[in-house]
């Protein structure tokens, strides 16, 4: 893993994220090795020779580019954070999300932080200073076996139940991102019923297959559930309504069990389901 500590011009970005009006990304790529990583697309803005995964830039001067005063912000949605993690293992060393956050609490943003890291816990206290706050957290699977399989360095899977219910006591309002959904694998239901207790949210978000991550995939498929493979096949297909009989199923799941959900679910434009 190369780690190169760079300068960044700007911090805060509009966003192009449904729901959000700007974003901070803290780091340039991902130590958690994610076979699906959606954020590949970035190394093409960088001039890393290595592939995907296997380099991080740490923006070092990230906090001092968050201004003092901007009314800009105020009431105005910021993602943390959109192409990266910023609770990845680095961010116990450089602490990058501490200086983010202290400065960016006085802006009175509608702040949203995403992550697969149990550290976001670490700055609970940071959380507390916003009027309005989300935190959560995403998960694929309860099976720690697959979780290795799908993102190999993220955090376990009981850390991250875990720093669920430690916002919900801290009174952060906090989600669980099923996300990606993977077809035959992740067990949503699972999910809900063993964290409904202590989560505010559920959001959803199926497995969008891309040019760039289709290799991994296929190989996950090829070493780890050749049964599948032809399921796959199918469900992308453009003759599937896989995904349009998921999304209501679990539109109807989470409806008869009052909950409160978001579904951000891909479907192919040329899916005749969509028509």
């Amino acid at each position: 893993m190369k780690i190169k500590e760079i300068g960044a011009r700007s911090i805060i970005t509009e966003s192009g994220l449904p729901d959000s009006d700007f974003v901070i990304n803290p780091y340039i790529g991902c130590m958690h090795g994610c076979i699906y990583c959606y954020a590949r697309f970035m190394k093409r803005f960088t001039d890393h020779p290595e592939p995907w995964g296997k380099f991080v830039d740490v923006k070092i001067n990230a906090a001092k580019l968050i201004p003092k005063n901007a009314d800009k912000y105020k009431e105005k949605s910021i993602t943390i954070s959109s192409v990266t993690d910023p609770y990845q293992g680095l961010e116990q060393k450089y602490k990058l999300m501490r200086g983010i956050l202290k400065k960016l609490a006085s802006l009175e943003p509608d702040l949203c932080i995403m992550t697969k890291s149990d550290l976001i816990t670490r700055d609970i206290d940071l959380l507390k200073k916003f009027k309005n706050c989300q935190a959560g957290i995403s998960l694929s699977t309860l099976n720690d076996n697959i979780r290795k399989e799908l993102e190999p360095l993220a955090a376990p899977v009981a850390r991250r139940v875990g720093a669920v219910r430690k916002l919900r006591q801290a009174g952060i309002r906090n989600f669980i991102f099923i996300s990606p959904l993977f077809p035959e694998v992740t067990d949503y239901r699972e999910i809900i019923e063993k964290t409904a207790s202590f989560t505010d949210e559920f959001w959803f978000e199926n497995l969008n297959i891309r040019a760039s991550n289709l290799p991994n995939i296929k190989k996950w498929l090829r070493e780890s559930h050749q049964d599948l493979i032809e399921k796959y096949d199918w469900i992308y297909s453009k003759e599937s309504c896989y995904f349009k009989d998921l999304e209501q199923e679990i539109t109807e799941f989470c409806e008869d069990k009052d909950l409160n959900f978001s579904i951000y679910f891909h479907h192919k434009s040329r899916n005749t389901c969509n028509t």
